[in-house]
């Protein structure tokens, strides 16, 4: 497969332990830019998954998924001795969700700083969509996210799709709102299509509504925008026009992890499939509603509900 037919998604994927109905753990695998590209796969595009990790059996069984989703897996770099990033999802005790990840040694956060590093860089410039999130810009050390961000400029610049979903959790970042800030704004500088949620966006950028998030994206120069608003409708922005696009029927979540992920690739696969962005947000708006039906990150292929 030629990196020009394919979309490639950037990111890190992590072995999930994930409360069940009841009360008992399961193990599984996840992380928001891998969730999308299983999904973009499944919506029939050609994609690939950039990412390190390690030779153990977690790895493995990360590897042997995203190949069974068929998910291009040359991108993933292995490194000896090392091991996968940890999620923990649980309920907060309130009706929502917690998600606890130790991910500090994982070795997806050194992937532009391995030996191999400009393997991706070189994929990424013949790339026909880069796709990654604020998630993914908070693994890197600034040597790292330099050296992405210019892999992604020349992407750009040889006609590649840039694609962004902010994707702010506050604990990625170890708190610093202003590296958060500054490497996001440097990011949104290269960006084609905006996904943001708009509760992230408030918590980090301080924005009033959505359409206030609009604004400040086009700011930075960005086209296209779709702005998340969890229930409510999706706000587009292309160019100067603006659509609202209704969720199709409210649906009391199973599980609400990997919603945003699940709308990002619906999105993404209908846009790039011709199209219209309303039509692609009503799309994304019914995958999403799958996923929250389903427990996990990944939903079942045989579509079978789990409760």
């Amino acid at each position: 497969m030629s990196e020009q037919a394919r979309c490639i998604s950037i990111g890190e994927a992590t072995i999930e332990l994930a409360r069940g109905g009841d009360g008992r753990f399961s193990l599984g695998c996840g992380g928001d830019t891998f969730n999308t590209a299983i999904y973009l796969a499944r919506a029939g595009q050609a994609v690939a998954f950039a990412s390190a990790l390690g030779d153990d059996p977690y790895s493995e069984r990360i590897v042997a998924l995203a190949a069974a989703e068929g998910v291009a897996i040359d991108l993933i770099m292995r490194v000896a001795q090392r091991l996968p990033g940890l999620s923990l999802i649980d309920d907060d005790g309130k009706g929502g969700k917690r998600i606890d990840s130790w991910s500090d040694t994982a070795p997806a956060r050194d992937l532009f700083e391995l030996p191999m590093w400009s393997r991706i860089a070189e994929a990424l410039t013949g790339a026909r969509l880069v796709y990654f999130s604020g998630i993914t810009l908070s693994l890197y050390s600034n040597v790292g996210i330099g050296r992405f961000l210019a892999a992604v400029e020349i992407a750009r610049a040889g006609g590649a799709k840039i694609a962004f979903d902010g994707n702010f959790r506050p604990r990625g970042w170890k708190g610093d709102l202003s590296r958060a800030r500054t490497v996001v704004a440097e990011a949104l500088k290269r960006v084609d299509i905006a996904l943001p949620a708009y509760d992230d966006e408030a918590v980090l950028w301080g924005d009033p509504s959505p359409e206030a998030t609009i604004a400040r994206l086009q700011a930075f120069g960005v086209n296209e925008i779709v702005v998340k608003n969890g229930p409510n409708s999706a706000l587009i922005a292309v160019g100067a026009g603006r659509d609202t696009v209704p969720v199709p029927a409210v649906v009391t979540p199973v599980d609400a992890t990997a919603a945003g992920d699940g709308f990002n690739a619906g999105y993404l696969a209908a846009r790039l499939s011709g199209a219209g962005a309303a039509e692609a947000a009503a799309a994304a708006h019914k995958l999403a509603g799958e996923v929250i039906r389903h427990r996990g990150s990944i939903t079942p292929r045989s579509g079978a509900a789990v409760h």
